[in-house]
C-alpha cells in the first residue's frame, strides 16, 4: 500500500521529502481511519492549498496534517447522527482508537480527601467521564502554551487577600487561601438590561440626522442635571460676547484631525442654548484639568471678545443625587429566567461566585484554543455560579485567520470548537453553572458593528445555562421580584448589577485625552496613569449615561448611532463593570465622593482581566466573589 500511496502522491505532482518517513504515517493514517492512497492525497492536496505549501510534502508537516483528518473524521461521526451529542474527548478516543477509561484510573468508592482535587495538574487532556474539554487535537503535539510551567499563579487580589509569589505553581494551591472552593448550591436568575440592535437589521448606513440628534440629547441631559442640582443656573449661550462670567454647557471638539491638543480645543453647545456652534477654548488659567473629544462638560468663564471663552471652572461631573437620566427611556428587560422571577428572598445564593475571562482564547500559533480549554478545567474545580466569557472568540486579528489557512468556516469553528466546550461544561457542571457570553467587533464570525446584536445560539435543552448578550451588554443576577406573599421580607435584599463592553475603551481613552497636573511633571503622570484612567472613565463614562463618551470615534471603531443608541447609554452605576483591556489587568474598587452636602459616596467595582491568551503563552482572568457590596467582595488575577 506504501507503492500506491508513493505513486498517488507523484501522479497529483507531489514529491516526497523524507520518502519512508511519510510513506509510513501516511499508511498508518489509512489504516486507523479506513481511508485509501486517493483519500489520503486528496486530503493532503486540501491540507496544501488552504496552507499554500509548495509541491513537496515535508514530514514536518504531518503532525498539523493528522490534526485535519481528525477533524474531518469528527465531522463525519456528527453528520452520520446529527441529534447525537458527543463528548469531544469521547471522539478523541474513538478517533485514537482508546479504551473508554484508562487503565489505571478504576472508578470506585470516593475516598474523603478534602483537598484532594488541589494534588492534580490542572491538565485538560486524558480525563475520563465527560470532563475532558478538547477540540480533538492530537495530545501529543506540545505547544509553547502547553510548555510553560508557572500555571494559574496569583497575579494580584482586592480586599485584604494576601499576596502569592508569582512562581507558584498549580500544585501549591491545596494549601492556598487566597482561591477557595465555592460549592453553588443554589442557582442564580439572569435578568438582561439591555437594548441591542435587531437581529439582522441593516448597520453602517447611519445618517448625519442620527449623529446630530445623538450627540444633541447628550448635551441637554447633562445641562438638565445640572441645573436640576440647584447648584448651577440656566446655561448661557458661550459665543456670544460678555464682560461677565457665564455658564456654558457642552462638547469638548477638537478643530483639526488627529489627536486633541490644547490648542486648538472648541466646546460645542447645544442647539438650544447656541444654535449648536462652536467656540474656542482657552483653559491656560486652569491648574488642573482632564478632557477628551465627545467629553461633556460645564464650564464657568468669560468671553469678552466673542470669539474665545477662557475658562476659570471645567465641571466634569454630574450631583450624585440627581438622575441624569431621568429623560431615557427604560431599558428593555428580558427575563432569562421565567421560573426564578418570583423567588422567594430567602431563597436566593448569599454571594455569587464569578469566573471572568476576556478572549483571544488561542494562541496566535495554534487554534487549538488550549487556554479555553484549560480555563473550563479550572472552572470545573471551582466551580463558579456565573462564567462570563467576553470577546473576542474568533479573533480576526490571529494570524491563521488574517492568513485565510483554515479549512472550516467562521461560525463552523465557533460552533464545533467554542460552542462544544461550553455545552460540555454546563452538561458537566449541572444545572447550578451559568455562562454568559458577550461579542466583540473583533470576532471574525459576527457583525462588525458596535453597539453589537448578542450571538444567535440555542443549544437544546441549555438556554438556561448559557446566555449571550450584546455589546454593551447589562444584565441583573439574582434579582428578587416582589410579591403580595413576600411583603414582610426585603425583596431587595441581595442582586448584582453586572454591566460588560468588549471594545478597548480605557485604551482609547488614554490615548485620546489630554490633562494637566497642579503637580506637574511626566514622571507624576505615567505613575498615576492607571488610577487617572480609572477616574476619568468613572466620572466620565458612567455619570454621562454612556458605555463609549469618545466622539469622533476611535480609528476601527464601527461605531453606528442609528440603530440602537439607547444601547450605549447606562441607566444607572453598576455593581460590578467589566472593561476588557490591552492595558494592564485589574480589579478596583471605584469611589466618587459626593460632590455636594448630603451626597452619598458611590462605588463600583471595575474589572479588567486581561488577556487569555497573549501571543503564544497564557495570559490572565478573574476570579471574584461579591457579598452584597463592593467593600466586601473578594477578587484575584490569575494567570494562566
Amino acid at each position: 500500500m506504501e507503492e500506491e500511496i508513493k505513486a498517488e502522491f507523484e501522479k497529483n505532482g507531489f514529491k516526497l521529502d523524507e520518502e519512508e518517513e511519510i510513506l509510513r504515517k501516511c499508511l498508518a493514517f489509512c489504516i486507523n481511519y479506513k481511508l485509501s492512497a486517493s483519500d489520503i492525497v486528496s486530503s493532503w492536496d486540501v491540507y496544501s492549498l488552504n496552507r499554500q505549501l509548495e509541491s513537496t510534502v515535508q514530514n514536518a508537516h504531518m503532525d498539523t496534517f493528522l490534526q485535519q483528518l481528525q477533524n474531518e473524521q469528527k465531522e463525519a461521526l456528527i453528520n452520520e447522527e446529527p441529534g447525537l451529542h458527543l463528548y469531544s474527548n469521547d471522539v478523541a478516543m474513538i478517533l485514537n482508537d482508546e479504551p473508554e477509561y484508562p487503565k489505571d484510573d478504576i472508578h470506585g468508592t470516593p475516598i474523603d480527601k478534602p483537598h484532594s482535587y488541589s494534588n492534580e495538574p490542572f491538565d485538560s487532556t486524558h480525563k475520563p467521564n465527560g470532563s475532558v474539554l478538547s477540540s480533538g487535537q492530537s495530545s501529543q503535539i506540545v505547544t509553547p502554551f502547553g510548555q510553560r510551567k508557572n500555571k494559574f499563579a496569583v497575579q494580584s487580589t482586592l480586599n485584604g487577600l494576601p499576596a502569592t509569589e508569582n512562581t507558584k505553581k498549580e500544585d501549591d494551591l491545596e494549601t492556598d487561601d487566597i482561591i477557595m472552593r465555592v460549592q453553588p448550591s443554589k442557582r442564580c436568575s439572569l435578568q438582561i438590561l439591555s437594548s441591542q440592535p435587531e437581529s439582522g437589521s441593516r448597520f453602517m448606513y447611519d445618517r448625519i440626522e442620527d449623529k446630530f440628534n445623538f450627540l444633541e440629547n447628550r448635551i441637554v441631559r447633562h445641562a438638565t442635571a445640572l441645573v436640576a442640582s440647584g447648584l448651577y443656573e440656566e446655561p448661557m449661550d458661550p459665543t456670544v460676547a460678555s464682560q461677565e462670567c457665564v455658564f456654558a454647557v457642552g462638547m469638548i471638539c477638537c478643530e483639526e484631525e488627529g489627536r486633541l491638543k490644547e490648542k486648538p480645543i472648541l466646546l460645542q453647545s447645544s442647539v438650544k442654548h447656541s444654535g449648536g456652534q462652536r467656540v474656542r477654548l482657552d483653559l491656560q488659567k486652569l491648574s488642573q484639568f482632564s478632557i477628551f473629544p465627545g467629553q461633556v462638560v460645564g464650564i464657568e468663564g468669560l468671553n469678552p471678545s466673542g470669539h474665545c471663552l477662557i475658562a476659570s471652572k471645567i465641571i466634569d461631573f454630574v450631583p450624585l443625587s440627581v438622575r441624569a437620566d431621568e429623560n431615557l427611556p427604560p431599558a428593555k428587560k428580558q427575563a432569562v429566567d421565567q421560573e426564578l422571577l418570583l423567588t422567594h428572598p430567602s431563597q436566593m445564593p448569599s454571594e455569587l461566585s464569578l469566573i471572568i475571562a476576556a478572549g483571544p482564547y488561542s494562541a496566535t500559533d495554534n487554534l487549538t484554543f488550549e487556554p479555553l480549554i484549560e480555563l473550563l478545567a479550572y472552572a470545573r474545580r471551582k466551580q463558579p455560579q456565573l462564567l462570563i466569557l467576553l470577546g473576542p472568540f474568533i479573533d480576526s486579528d490571529h494570524p491563521k485567520i488574517k492568513k485565510g489557512t483554515v479549512d472550516r468556516t467562521f461560525d463552523e469553528i465557533f460552533r464545533l470548537e467554542i460552542l462544544r466546550l461550553l455545552q460540555d461544561y454546563v452538561e458537566y457542571m449541572g444545572s447550578a453553572a451559568r455562562v454568559v457570553l458577550v461579542p466583540s467587533i473583533r470576532d471574525a464570525h459576527h457583525d462588525f458593528v458596535f453597539p453589537q446584536p448578542a450571538f444567535d445560539i440555542h443549544p437544546p435543552d441549555l438556554q438556561h445555562q448559557i446566555t449571550s448578550l450584546p455589546n454593551p451588554g447589562t444584565f441583573c443576577a439574582n434579582e428578587v421580584k416582589s410579591d403580595r406573599l413576600y411583603h414582610d421580607y426585603n425583596t431587595s435584599s441581595f442582586q448584582v448589577k453586572i454591566g460588560c463592553c468588549t471594545l478597548d475603551i480605557l485604551k482609547q481613552l488614554s490615548g485620546e485625552e489630554i490633562s494637566r497636573n497642579s503637580s506637574g511633571g511626566t514622571k507624576h503622570r505615567l505613575s498615576t496613569l492607571g488610577n487617572h484612567i480609572l477616574i476619568l472613565m468613572y466620572s466620565t463614562s458612567i455619570l454621562d449615561n454612556s458605555f463609549y463618551p469618545l466622539y469622533p470615534p476611535a480609528e476601527g471603531t464601527p461605531l453606528d448611532l442609528s440603530i440602537a443608541p439607547e444601547a450605549l447609554q447606562i441607566s444607572s452605576v453598576p455593581d460590578i463593570l467589566i472593561l476588557p483591556s490591552d492595558l494592564a489587568h485589574f480589579v478596583r474598587v471605584l469611589s466618587v465622593e459626593g460632590r455636594s452636602e448630603g451626597e452619598e459616596q458611590v462605588r463600583c467595582i471595575c474589572v479588567n482581566p486581561g488577556r487569555l491568551a497573549r501571543g503564544e503563552g497564557g495570559g490572565f482572568f478573574v476570579e471574584l466573589r461579591y457579598d452584597g457590596s463592593p467593600d466586601s467582595a473578594s477578587a484575584s488575577v490569575i494567570r494562566i
